[in-house]
C-alpha cells in the first residue's frame, strides 16, 4: 500500500521552457509547468473544458532528460509526489507553494514536437 500513498500522476502539456539550475555539487534541477485538460458536457448539453496547471520539480538524472528533450508544448506523462515548501517574501510574509516532484516523466507525442 505504501507505493499509493502520495502519488501523482499527470498527463498534459509542458507550459514553457524548462527551467534548469546547476547546483553546487554538479547536480540539476528542472522546474516547468504542465497544463492538464478535463472536458464535459454541462446541463445544458455544452462542452466545457477546464485547465489546471502544475507545477513540477525533477532532480538529477531526470532533470537532465528534461534538459535534453523537454520544451514548451510538449504532451508529458509525469508520475511522482506532492510537495509543499515554504518560503518567505521579501516584505516578512510567509508564502506556500505545492508542486508535484517528479519521480518519472514520459515522453509522450511524435518525435518532432
Amino acid at each position: 500500500m505504501s507505493t499509493i500513498k502520495n502519488h501523482v500522476q499527470l498527463i498534459g502539456n509542458v507550459g514553457q521552457e524548462p527551467t534548469i539550475t546547476n547546483l553546487d555539487n554538479n547536480k540539476k534541477v528542472a522546474r516547468f509547468s504542465i497544463a492538464t485538460n478535463e472536458s464535459y458536457k454541462n446541463s445544458k448539453g455544452e462542452k466545457v473544458q477546464n485547465t489546471d496547471w502544475h507545477t513540477v520539480v525533477a532532480w538529477g538524472k531526470t532533470a537532465e532528460i528534461i534538459e535534453k528533450f523537454v520544451s514548451k508544448g510538449k504532451e508529458l506523462g509525469v508520475t511522482g509526489k506532492l510537495r509543499t515548501r515554504k518560503y518567505t517574501t521579501d516584505d516578512g510574509s510567509d508564502r506556500y507553494v505545492t508542486e508535484v516532484e517528479a519521480r518519472e516523466i514520459l515522453l509522450l507525442g511524435t518525435k518532432n514536437d
